[in-house]
């Protein structure tokens, strides 16, 4: 059976930028053949039974010649494969999809085409740079600035003046000064604005102000490094007044995302969206206790309890499925009460029709178990980890209330040894570490390694149980608030703004 190729723009990086349906493409892939440019977060979207191969090319070094390219796409196509040819930006701005396609025509291979958002476009916008705008610029033109190697870019400068408009100039970095050259040698005036925008859409994007003239100047000055655009025209003055995407209040910041794996999209978006580069890690996974006879018996005889409680949302999954898979559902549970030991594990019990009867002001095991034994008359059932907190059981047996502490699922933690973490925090590439648990932060310090020095970054802890765990592994600590996602991004947000003014 013929398999086919869909060519997939991926956008400039952010992978807020990629189109819902290249995400739709991307997701049913079989093998994935990417580019360098393609970001790390589009590429994390890979599915994990695909085979992604890796064809990344940069200026004047190329992994694997476009011909190869061509052939892998055609043999995939041949066998059967459901194949993505991910590109960044737009395929068929500057990025050959033109070529690839042609040869799977020739090849007679299946093929569609997913448009992107090309950064000719989007990481002006994110610079504060819009290409057209009344006041200063009715046209844009797209010109790469890379030529074959060892000459000058073939571009037609007195055209290019002539005709006005913006100029938005492709994988230029290192023909910037000859193509600053060539436009004023085409009779451009030198105060010319001018922009180079690196890194676009990326959190570590940064902008280089300048005119035509003092452009090389600048750019040595900032070290800007490929990828970055060049941009020329009056909308460049614009920058520093629309620049929204540099003035969002974690813009720059690198944080890792330790929460288990299907639990960090929340806050990783949350994080995102206020211009952090997030990386997710999860540093624990959770694994149900299958059989469970124990819980199957306690929800048999449910009736025997007054209070039915939780520490977490896992917990509350676990015992869903559970009661499920006993043919049951809500109305099973008649008079008992529920207790969540937070807003997180309220949420799960709304999820499945169900409304927790108490929530303790403060979100940790000792108060879930203070408000227990205030309001408990009858018998307790816990359903938690394999490994919980004692301070829950030990106010409960404090007060005299009889309880039932059944463990429900286990708690691994990563790997003991994440060389990529251990480089990382080695280098200084990460500024927060967010623990939404106490075993967050045991999973955490185990896939950094023995000896790990933590003094470069903050932990940014929901609570104080969580905290006195960082702390005990000699992460510095701050606080949330209150132990929610949204108290804890206010905190990374509070903690940003306060690095900002000291340094």
């Amino acid at each position: 059976m013929a398999g086919k190729v869909t060519l997939v723009g991926a956008g400039p990086g952010d992978p807020g930028l990629l189109t819902v349906k290249g995400r739709r493409a991307l997701e049913s892939a079989e093998v994935v053949v990417y580019d360098r440019l393609v970001g790390p977060e589009v590429l994390a979207l890979i599915p994990e039974t695909a085979r992604a191969i890796d064809v990344g090319k940069e200026a004047s070094r190329h992994l694997i010649p476009q011909e190869q390219i061509n052939d892998i796409l055609l043999r995939e196509g041949l066998a059967g494969h459901n194949v993505v040819r991910l590109k960044g930006g737009d395929p068929f701005v500057f990025g050959r999809g033109g070529e690839e396609l042609e040869a799977l025509a020739r090849g007679g291979v299946d093929f569609e085409v997913v448009p992107g958002v090309t950064s000719a476009i989007a990481a002006a916008a994110y610079g504060g740079i819009p290409v057209t705008h009344r006041e200063h610029s009715s046209s844009f033109h797209i010109i790469t600035g890379r030529a074959k190697r060892g000459q000058d870019p073939a571009i037609d400068y007195r055209a290019l003046v002539q005709g006005g408009g913006t100029l938005v100039f492709l994988m230029s970095v290192s023909a910037a000064p000859k193509i600053a050259e060539g436009l004023l040698g085409a009779g451009m005036a030198p105060d010319t604005p001018a922009a180079m925008v690196e890194n676009g859409t990326l959190p570590s994007q940064r902008r280089c102000d300048a005119t035509l003239e003092t452009l090389p100047r600048k750019m040595a000055e900032m070290g800007i490094h490929s990828p970055a655009l060049l941009i020329v025209g009056g909308v460049c003055t614009l920058g520093p007044l629309l620049c929204w995407f540099a003035r969002r209040p974690l813009h720059g910041k690198r944080v890792l995302v330790t929460r288990p794996k299907g639990r960090a999209g929340t806050l990783s978006d949350r994080l995102r969206d206020l211009g952090a580069g997030v990386w997710e890690l999860p540093c624990i996974a959770t694994e149900p206790i299958a059989p469970c006879p124990a819980m199957e018996e306690a929800l048999r005889n449910i009736r025997r309890y007054q209070w039915l409680a939780f520490t977490s949302p896992t917990g509350v999954e676990v015992f869903w499925n559970c009661l499920r898979g006993l043919g049951r559902d809500a109305r099973a549970l008649g008079g008992v009460k529920l207790a969540a030991i937070g807003s997180a594990t309220a949420k799960a019990l709304e999820d499945c029709g169900l409304t927790a009867d108490l929530v303790p002001a403060v979100y940790d095991g000792a108060h879930l178990g203070a408000a227990l034994a205030e309001q408990a008359g009858g018998k307790v059932l816990l359903l938690r980890a394999e490994i919980g907190s004692p301070v829950l059981t030990e106010r409960l047996e404090q007060a005299g209330v009889s309880y039932d502490d059944i463990a429900v699922y286990r708690t691994h933690y990563g790997s003991p040894h994440s060389p990529q973490l251990r480089s990382a925090l080695e280098a200084g590439e990460l500024d927060y570490v967010t623990f939404t648990s106490a075993s967050t932060v045991k999973g955490f310090a185990a896939a950094a390694g023995e000896g790990a020095d933590f003094s470069g970054i903050v932990g940014l802890c929901i609570g104080e149980q969580t905290a006195a765990e960082a702390r005990r592994h000699g992460i510095p600590v701050r606080v949330a608030e209150a132990a929610t996602i949204d108290a804890l991004t206010a905190l990374a947000c509070a903690v940003s703004k306060q690095d900002t003014i000291d340094t």
